[in-house]
């Protein structure tokens, strides 16, 4: 950028001289144009009020001595008018050999408001252009800095721990600014360029600090000695030296320099300060939890983060990311929440990192640790996804971890990258979308055929399954009978029976899939046979999904799967059910509740009932598939 004491030497012809303002002191201000205007003008017009900020103002001819009286009056209201908008100085145009071109009272303004007063005896036909010059010299250095900039952002590993970087950094500061650069710190030198820097900034930063009270001190290089951020406790800061002065655009792009050092020589810290003793340590103590061997775990923990094990239940989270950049969520995840959890990398998997977070009260449930990770995770980038446990014994948790890899396999496969557990992972989300969006449409297409119809069976469909008629009616502000008719009417189209679990189960499944789920289908399947929900329900993640919500019910010593299975073949009706058991009613439902804590979910809704129902078909073939809605349907197999 131009500045009031770079253009005279610039721009020479412009024959600029200082009548008031020391050119050392104001010299640094920056010169965005020039602006023009005749006394007449002024005296005519008055002030212009659209000044541009930290532009020069010219009065382009000598003021007639004869109007000195007037003019003096509209020079104070401009003066006071360029001291708001910044404006480096003011030039008068004036004669060769005039002793005063600026009355009295003009001079004391410019000194009240620190204005630099100039005059040039160039002829005006010397000034046209300049302000264009200056604004094409702006737009270069604009586009040098930036590129500058990038170039530094450039210079950053793609691992802050990489015990080259800061070298790279100063050698680029070297490179593009013409200086010699040193980063230290009162022990020790981090990096240094060229290698004899060390040597040639220490001295002249001794001498910078002899000759600060000398007038007259001899030339010697120009230093700045920036402190790097964020600090981390220590005197480390960067020091440059050349032997022509720093204009405010270098300063500024060695400050960007000094907080980039910084982050490098924190994340150096960090890495040392994260001892191989203490992982050792923390994944010992992993070791012992898998092994069932808490007491031993508690003693291992107790030195470095006394208490942390002591709870007796505790939540599982796995953060999967990419391999190079692991170490580094590691450290992040412990900053963030390693005075509350066990955060370990994996030894099994390059990828993987594992959190055990000690539960400490029935209300706590682990929200706070696992928001943060979920925060954390999403800043680590597109490849990264987190899996999280239910609540378990310390002494289970190996299953915990189990069932957080599990979730965090299901969290891979969706666009939101996150399952804080099993249970809490939704069906559909699991299902091979343009697969299980190709089935659905194919099952619904009697609806779909005619628009208004389908309008109206999307609307209605959804509340007359899973609620009676009645409750759907109110919640849908329609008639009874306008529900029904609906429902008769889709039923017929479908060949369904809606009276049957099953049936109402499949076709909410479908209408999910239609309604909520925009994937499209595939050209390649548009034409295809649709898949079955048989083929739907044999991926991987459906089977690990099932398998996990149905191991604490095969846990439980009550026969909960017989009922689950009679409840269901009754179309969830408790009475016939407990008949057909020959138990009470009352067990049946205490049966019921069991089932909802362990599995986690609503029977008293659709969803909570589909869960239950294709959660037992997938993991033990019963209740199985329906032979008359061949690969679509439910059914209750004995």
């Amino acid at each position: 950028m131009p500045t009031l004491g770079s253009l005279p030497t610039d721009m020479p012809e412009l024959r600029l001289t200082f009548v008031w303002g020391d050119p050392k002191r104001v010299g640094a201000k920056e010169v965005a144009g020039v602006v023009t205007m005749a006394p007449e003008q002024l005296l005519n017009d008055g002030v212009p009020g659209n000044l541009p900020d930290s532009s020069l103002v010219l009065i382009t001819s000598a003021v007639p001595f004869r109007l000195r009286g007037r003019i003096t009056t509209v020079l104070e209201t401009l003066l006071q008018h360029m001291s708001r908008k910044g404006s480096p100085g003011l030039i008068v145009s004036a004669v060769p050999g005039a002793r005063q071109p600026f009355p009295q009272p003009v001079m004391d303004q410019a000194k009240r408001l620190d204005v630099p007063l100039l005059t040039t005896t160039a002829p005006a036909e010397r000034w046209e252009g300049v302000h264009d010059e200056i604004q094409q010299f702006r737009l270069r250095l604009a586009e040098r800095r930036a590129s500058q900039l990038s170039s530094l952002v450039q210079e950053l590993p793609a691992q802050l721990a990489d015990s080259r970087a800061m070298q790279r950094i100063a050698d680029w500061l070297a490179r593009v600014l013409d200086v010699q650069v040193l980063v230290s710190e009162p022990e020790r030198v981090l990096a240094a360029s060229p290698a004899t820097a060390a040597e040639q900034l220490a001295q002249a930063i001794i001498q910078q600090s002899i000759d600060a009270g000398l007038p007259d001190a001899p030339s010697r290089p120009h230093t700045q000695l920036i402190p790097l951020v964020p600090t981390s406790g220590v005197d480390t800061v960067l020091a440059v030296a050349r032997r022509i002065p720093f204009d405010e655009a270098d300063l500024r792009l060695l400050r960007h320099a000094a907080k980039l050092l910084g982050l490098v020589d924190q994340a150096h810290r960090e890495y040392r300060a994260a001892s191989d003793a203490s992982r050792a340590a923390r994944s010992a103590a992993f070791e012992l939890l898998l092994d069932g061997e808490v007491a031993k775990a508690r003693r291992v923990m107790t030195s470095m983060v006394p208490g942390l094990l002591e709870p007796d239940t505790a939540r599982v989270f796995v953060v999967e990311t990419e391999q190079a950049h692991r170490d580094a969520a590691v450290r992040r995840c412990s900053a963030a929440i390693g005075h509350h959890a066990l955060v370990v990398p994996d030894s099994r998997r390059a990828r993987r990192i594992i959190i055990v977070h000690p539960i400490r009260s029935e209300e706590d449930n682990g929200a706070a640790v696992s928001a943060e990770l979920t925060y954390l995770v999403g800043a680590f980038g597109t490849h990264s996804s987190l899996g999280g446990s239910g609540v378990y014994s310390m002494t289970l948790l190996a299953d915990a971890l189990h069932e957080a890899i599990t979730a965090q396999s299901f969290a891979a496969l969706q666009p939101d990258p996150v399952a804080l557990s099993v249970h809490e992972s939704d069906l559909v989300g699991l299902l091979p979308q343009a697969e299980a969006q190709h089935w659905a449409r194919h099952l619904l297409s009697p609806l779909m055929r005619d628009g208004a119809q389908w309008e109206s069976m999307r609307e209605t469909l959804p509340a007359a399954l899973a609620y009676p008629y009645t409750v759907a009616a109110r919640r849908l502000h329609l008639h009874r009978n306008t529900v029904m008719r609906r429902a008769a009417r889709a039923a017929e189209l479908l060949d369904m029976n809606f009276g049957r679990v099953g049936d109402r189960i499949i076709v909410a499944l479908a209408l999910e899939m239609v309604t909520q789920r925009e994937t499209a289908v595939p050209a390649a399947l548009t034409g295809a046979e649709p898949p079955a929900l048989k083929g739907l329900l044999a991926a991987p993640q459906v089977q690990a999904w099932a398998q996990t919500l149905v191991r604490p019910v095969q846990a439980d010593r009550r026969d909960l799967l017989t009922t689950a299975r009679a409840w269901l073949a009754f179309d969830t009706h408790v009475e016939p059910a407990s008949r057909a058991l020959g138990l009470s009613e009352v067990t049946v439902r205490s049966h019921l509740r069991a089932l909802e804590n362990h599995m986690q979910r609503d029977l008293a809704t659709l969803s909570g009932v589909r869960d239950l129902h294709v959660s037992l078909h997938v993991a033990t073939g019963n209740p199985g598939l329906l032979a008359d809605h061949p690969d679509d349907g439910l059914c209750i197999m004995a």
